[in-house]
Formats: C-alpha cells, structure tokens, sequence
C-alpha cells in the first residue's frame, strides 16, 4: 500500500445545533480498500459530501485532504477532473438519458473519442446488462441496473479514488452479489476505494481496513478480517 490517498483530520459537521460528525480522523491509502460502516444516521453519508463538497449549508471544521492537496473550496465539478468520483447513495442517474448518454457523460472530462468508446466497451463487459439495453433510458431501469449505471459511469474518468455510498441498498441479494464482486474486481484493477456501507459483513469481507461510525464519531477501526471477527462489530453489525 502507498501514499495516502485521502486523509481526513478533525472533521466536524454540525447543521445548527445538530452535530453530525464530531471530529473525525480517516484515511485512505494509495491501492486500498477501505470501508466506513455503522448504522442509519451514524454520519457515514455526510462524511462523503463533505470529501466531495456537496454539504447543504452547514459548518464544517477540520480538513480534507485528496492527493496530498487540501479540497477546501473545490467545486464539487472539479473533483472528476482530479480523478475523484463518487457513485452517491440513490444512484442519481440521468433517468431521461440513455445508458450510453450517461457514461459518454462520466467521461466529460476526457476528449479522445476512441478512448471513451474503449472505455464504455470495457464497462460493458463488466455490466454486460447495460450492453443489451444500452440505447434504454436509464430511468426505466431496475434499481439494480441503475446502480451497476452509476459504477460504470463514475469509473468512466479512471478515477485515483472511487467513493461508493451504499452501493447495496434496495437491492436483491443476487444483485448486491453482483455489486460487490464488481467492487472487488475495480479494487483489484488498482483503483483505491472508500465503501460506505450498511451490509457490515460483505464491506468487511472486501475490505482491507474498516471504520466503525457512531452518531458521528468513529469508534473502532482496523484490519478488516479482524473486524469481522470482533464480538463487538459482531453483535451489533453481524448479528452474532
């Protein structure tokens, strides 16, 4: 494992008197995956929008830094030209264009056709789904094919570092197997990934370290396989 890829230091987020994250410290290192897992409303999902600066107004101390740089004041636009992308929680697909139009739109950055072409090839391999409905808009998709959308359409801009919000959520279990064997697929290509995720046994399973988040604070973090076998991320994780 490198360099430190994303390194967060005394984050705090608070929307008026509510603090979501209470000063939080996490990094990321070049070639990892690592996954931030805890319960609904533990701070998990702010903690991604305050990396990518899609906060809604709010206070926010401490720093992000990405690639050794600091993110304050990056426009959240500018992050996919620094090859940071992010699949957010929902999926946010563009539901009135086609699956091609999409990821043509998570390469906007790059100029070279016959790369973006290659590019969405490979993607199709990956999702071979999205391949037979290609000039389908994606609003008609299952959720499912919507998530498998996002990943490829963030993977478009060959990003240093992926962000996944809970890539699972609302899916049939044949799907989130599918879902998290493409996420361990991307991990093992090189690309560095931070999981944020509420299915703490598979997050574990594919991560090399993990971060348990409580009502905004991180708790215990770790070696991943270690942390599956922890009595305490057991009992109130994994159900044991």
């Amino acid at each position: 494992m490198g360099a430190n890829v994303l390194k967060i230091s005394g984050l705090k987020v608070a929307y008026g008197g509510i603090k979501a994250v209470k000063g939080i410290d996490l990094e990321v290192n070049q070639g990892e995956l690592v996954t931030l897992i805890g319960a609904n409303g533990a701070g998990k999902t702010t903690t991604l929008k305050a990396i990518t600066g899609t906060l809604p107004p709010c206070k926010v101390e401490g720093t992000v830094s990405y690639m050794g740089q600091s993110l304050k004041g990056s426009q959240s636009f500018h992050l996919v030209e620094k090859k940071l992308a992010m699949v957010p929680e929902g999926r946010g697909v563009f539901t009135r264009m086609t699956i091609t139009e999409n990821l043509m739109m998570g390469a906007y950055t790059m100029n070279d056709k016959a790369a973006i072409a290659a590019d969405i090839e490979k993607w199709f391999g990956v999702f071979p789904r999205l391949k037979e409905r290609a000039a389908q808009l994606a609003g008609t998709l299952s959720g499912g094919e919507q998530q498998m959308l996002a990943m490829a359409r963030a993977l478009m801009c060959h990003p240093h570092l992926l962000l996944l919000d809970e890539p699972s959520m609302g899916l049939s279990p044949i799907m989130v197997e599918k879902i998290f064997e493409v996420i361990r697929d991307v991990h093992q290509q090189g690309i560095t990934v931070l999981l944020v995720e509420q299915n703490a046994k598979l997050a574990l399973q594919a991560a090399n370290r993990g971060y348990v988040m409580e009502s905004g604070a991180v708790t215990m973090t770790g070696n991943a396989q270690d942390m599956l076998h922890d009595p305490r991320v057991k009992a109130a994780y994994l159900g044991e």
